[in-house]
């Protein structure tokens, strides 16, 4: 079980662990791993604070996050606001003994990283959770200066790793720590969920279900998805997209609906916005598509893996260490809708071999991106920061 059984340690001896991030608006992926990371993490043997630039707390996923949350609001990392914010956060780590603070997203990572390193915290880690697509050229100037500020990485991919190592920073340094799902929330989910939301969602008349999981961007690929799926309905007429994830380009979206017009799949392609019923919507499908233009790991890959469905993705970022190509489902170039395609109609020709493709993938979950897994890993990392220098 690692080092999470260790002996309990009371009162005031637990370690503070501060998380910075960038901002808590939309629940992407790293904004639900983090505050998975907080409720999973031993009370027994951490204290934990979380520290933002901004935050909705009109977001469900926000409204009831069980540690102090810090609000430090920064238009600019310089001048007044900068100075301001760095004055506060600077405060918080020294009154309250911030042993080791944990960062996620870019400003965080620069200016929060130098901030605590100036403030006498003993430990910085940073996570990575791309591919670093997003970042300026600003950005990566920055990151080569505040790199060796960084006591460990934690990239959220194998891939994640190399393009942190070629970033510059020491191999030793950058350690890999996948994603994990919750086998309880797994479980709440009953078969008949599934049914149930089908009728809700008027999709009964549909003979297959296509789903994904994605907010609303250009990396997301949803363009290329909804081009695939007209060259699916030539086989399977019956056969509908459902579209799960909040709209963060709004342009971005116009095109897509102007797309779904021009391809005739007004009554075929369903965008749901946000859902916080995820699972029943992929007991509800017969197969899961992801196919980002990049990506680092996919929470909502292994959660469909876990559901038992075949998925079909892109030979990006983490996804090849999800799924097993040929086993669990198949991987496709990116941009490339007639590939997806033709994989998707390979899926839902064959039952029994989907079945078997999303039995594998169970398995895969099951043995290698478990919650459990990743909490115990995180904690043997925060630990061996932590001991190496008792204060």
């Amino acid at each position: 079980m690692g080092s999470i059984m260790r002996e309990v340690v009371s009162g005031s001896d637990r370690p503070h662990i501060l998380f910075l991030i960038d901002q808590l608006c939309q629940a992407g992926g790293a904004e639900r791993a983090l505050l998975q990371i907080i409720r999973l993490l031993p009370r027994s043997r951490f204290r934990c604070s979380l520290a933002t630039f901004k935050i909705n707390q009109l977001q469900p996923a926000f409204a009831d996050i069980p540690c102090p949350v810090h609000l430090f609001p920064l238009r600019r990392t310089y001048g007044w606001s900068g100075l301001r914010a760095a004055v506060r956060l600077s405060s918080l780590i020294r009154s309250e003994r911030v042993r080791l603070v944990h960062t996620f997203f870019e400003t965080s990572d620069i200016w929060g990283g130098v901030v605590a390193k100036l403030s006498g915290c003993p430990w910085l880690i940073s996570s990575r959770r791309d591919m670093g697509i997003f970042r300026s050229v600003k950005h990566r100037v920055a990151y080569r200066l505040v790199n060796p500020l960084f006591d460990s990485v934690l990239a959220v991919s194998e891939e994640v790793r190399r393009a942190a190592i070629h970033e510059g920073l020491p191999p030793s340094k950058v350690m890999t720590l996948h994603n994990g799902i919750e086998a309880e929330k797994l479980m709440r989910a009953r078969p008949s969920d599934g049914c149930e939301l089908r009728d809700r969602l008027r999709l009964a008349k549909f003979s297959q279900i296509i789903t994904t999981i994605a907010n609303i961007r250009p990396v997301k690929g949803l363009d290329v998805l909804i081009r695939a799926m007209a060259i699916v309905r030539e086989k399977f007429p019956g056969a509908c997209l459902v579209v799960a994830g909040e709209i963060l380009e709004p342009e971005y979206m116009r095109e897509l609906q102007e797309l779904v017009g021009d391809l005739d799949l007004a009554e075929r392609v369903k965008f749901l916005g946000g859902s916080e019923n995820i699972f029943a919507l992929l007991r509800a499908s017969d197969v899961f598509c992801l196919l980002s233009r990049s990506e680092g790991f996919s929470n909502a890959l292994i959660e469909a893996m876990a559901c038992g469905l075949p998925c079909v993705a892109t030979r990006v970022g983490g996804n090849g260490e999800a799924v097993a190509d040929g086993v669990s489902g198949f991987l496709v170039p990116p941009d490339d809708p007639e590939a997806a395609a033709h994989r998707i109609w390979a899926v839902l020709r064959d039952p029994a071999k989907s079945r078997q493709m999303g039995q594998a993938g169970q398995l895969i979950v099951k043995n290698r991106f478990t919650a459990q897994a990743m909490i115990e890993r995180l904690v043997d990392v925060y630990d061996h920061l932590l001991d190496s220098r008792r204060s």
